[in-house]
This record gives structure tokens, C-alpha cells and sequence, in this order.
């Protein structure tokens, strides 16, 4: 599923239970997405080096993707950029002070539950039948064991890990082409395949069919918000640590989509 642009891209899935866990530094995960056989070099590096190296790594690896509308998607970006700093930012972190973080993952593991269906729905049209068996065990658990996904019993007791997929995923792996690039309203960084797959991933999304309107958005915003408290600090980060904000995010965001498609 697509994430807002403070975001960037969702390199770590939130499995945890109702307690928090150790989370991966945002630019460690890049690196290991990228090239893991790479990434145990970063727990040598010092604190410079390291943004050297994911440098590097992004200019090996770069892809090529059309991006025809680059002034239309650098405006876009400019406004995503306004949003977080002037709505989302401020939102989170008054968030973040007032709801704790156990409930903040509990509230993380809830969405991520709902979820099920469209990682479920994916997994078996790319001919996925193991994940497809994983993802179901772990809906299963964690809606009766988990009470309503709250928890995580399915990866903490059971030892099944998360299965992330999406429709994009999936005609990537029909060998669909990412198209052209594009930076979404709100939603942040996109392609045209992407695109396509966010919509109809919504058909699957049980959030979608809540009524009233204002409810599901309530929910749709709440689960945003609560995601993005725990990656405060990374967009900022990637913003002053890079020559050109824009390109960053775009090779990133295209790394990771193509590293998803190949797993």
C-alpha cells in the first residue's frame, strides 16, 4: 500500500505486539534492501561515511524511469514538502506525546491486520501459494489470538513473518513496466503501474466500505498518522542529507518498488 510522501517508502513493517521493538535506522534499511551483502559494512562506517555509501549504492543501482512530467511532479513534491512540515509533522508529534507507545503499535498491528485481504489477494495472483497460506494463518491468529489484530501472536508465538505485496507488486511481476514516474497529492511518490495498483487495491481495503464517508476517512487519516510516528526524523533527514530532494526520494522510491517486484 501506498504511503504518504513523509514516509518515502515503508522499508520496515510494523509485526511487533503490544510492546515496542528495536527499529532499523531508516538509511541501514535502504542499504539493505539495495545490496544486503553490502550492509554489514554500515555497522563499521561512522556517521559520514555512511551517507557516502548510500550515495554510492544509489548511483550504482539508479534505474532509468521517464519522468515527462517533472516540473508538474516538482511542483506536487513542493507541496507534499509544505504539508508535512506546516499539518502532518506538527499532527504526529502532538500524536506521538499523547497516545503511548504500546497503543501506538497495538493501533499499527490493528490496521495492518486489516490489511490481510489485499496482501492475501495479491500473493495468490502472483502464483504466491506459501505466502498466501502465511498471510491467511496470520489473519487467522492475530484476529482471534491478537483480539481483532491488536496483537501479533502469529510472528511472536508462531513465528510467521509478515507477507507485504500489493497490486502494483503484482503487474510488476506480470512484467508490467513502471511506466513513467509520478508525485501524488498527499500520497507522495508514485509510477503509473503503481498508481493503477493503489486504486485497485482499494477495492479490497475494508476501511473503504466504512459508512459514513467522514468514518473511513477518520480511519484512513488516523492510520497515517499513527504509521508515521514511527519514522519521525527520516524525511527530514533524506531532505538535508541530499544534493536534490526530488531525485532522492524518486530513486529510492523506484529501488525499492523493483527490489518488492524481484523478491
Amino acid at each position: 500500500m501506498k504511503q504518504p510522501v513523509w514516509i518515502i517508502v515503508v522499508l520496515a513493517i510494523m509485526t511487533t505486539g503490544c510492546a515496542s521493538k528495536e527499529k532499523i535506522p531508516f538509511y541501514r534499511q535502504v542499504i539493505r534492501i539495495i545490496d544486503p551483502n553490502r550492509a554489514h559494512k554500515l555497522s563499521e562506517d561512522s556517521e559520514d561515511a555512511r551517507l557516502e555509501l548510500l550515495e554510492e549504492e544509489l548511483d550504482e543501482q539508479a534505474m532509468r524511469i521517464a519522468d515527462p512530467l517533472e516540473p508538474l511532479n516538482r511542483l506536487t513534491f513542493q507541496v507534499n514538502d509544505g504539508l508535512y512540515f506546516w499539518v502532518l509533522k506538527p499532527v504526529t508529534q502532538a500524536y506521538k506525546g499523547i497516545v503511548p507507545g504500546p497503543v501506538r503499535v497495538c493501533a499499527g498491528n490493528f490496521f495492518d491486520n486489516l490489511g490481510a485481504p489485499i496482501r492475501f489477494a495479491n500473493c495468490l495472483l502472483q502464483g504466491k501459494g506459501d505466502s498466501a497460506g502465511v498471510e491467511l494463518r496470520r489473519f487467522t491468529v492475530n484476529t482471534t489470538v491478537g483480539i481483532l489484530g491488536f496483537g501479533d501472536p502469529a510472528q511472536d508465538k508462531y513465528g510467521l513473518e509478515p507477507v507485504d505485496e500489493d497490486l502494483g507488486q503484482t503487474l510488476g511481476v506480470w512484467g508490467v513496466g513502471d511506466g513513467f514516474y509520478l508525485v501524488l497529492p498527499i500520497l507522495g511518490p508514485s509510477t503509473l503501474r503503481d498508481t493503477v495498483g493503489f486504486v485497485g487495491d482499494q477495492f479490497a481495503n475494508p476501511i473503504r466500505y466504512v459508512e459514513p464517508a467522514e468514518v473511513s476517512l477518520s480511519l484512513s487519516a488516523g492510520k497515517y498518522t499513527n504509521n508515521a510516528t514511527f519514522h519521525t526524523g527520516e524525511y527530514e533527514g533524506l531532505k538535508s542529507d541530499a544534493l536534490d530532494p526530488y531525485v532522492a526520494v524518486r530513486n529510492i522510491y523506484i529501488q525499492y518498488r523493483d527490489s518488492k517486484i524481484k523478491e
